[in-house]
């Protein structure tokens, strides 16, 4: 099954974060997404041509956090938006992020 195919599940704590390995395995299923030097987060940096561009984008981005539970850091300004995910709960990485990544990716 697809990561954009999957629904969040609610991540309590108690158990490990991914695995650099693991995290990279995920991540050759979200391209353009990079793994943080320390292994424990992820981000991208997305392009528009103004500022309407970049808020609607935010502003899906934020319905889709609202929907699977699941809340990214989201920076943006003119022309730009990144987003950083990483499971606070176990402070790292989860499937879970993996999952919002590639739904933010989907087409509208």
């Amino acid at each position: 099954m697809s990561l954009a195919a999957k629904t969040c599940v609610p991540c309590k704590g108690g158990v490990d974060p991914l695995s650099r390995a693991d995290a990279e395995r995920y991540l050759s299923e979200i391209p353009g997404w990079q793994l943080s030097e320390d292994g424990r987060r992820i981000q991208r940096e997305y392009k528009f041509k103004n500022f309407v561009q970049a808020l609607a984008f935010v502003n899906k981005v934020g319905g889709l956090a609202e929907q699977e539970a699941h809340h990214p850091e989201i920076r943006f300004g003119w022309g730009h938006a990144q987003i950083e995910l990483w499971t606070h709960k176990i402070n790292g990485l989860h499937e879970n992020d993996f999952i919002v990544a590639a739904k933010i990716d989907q087409p509208d």
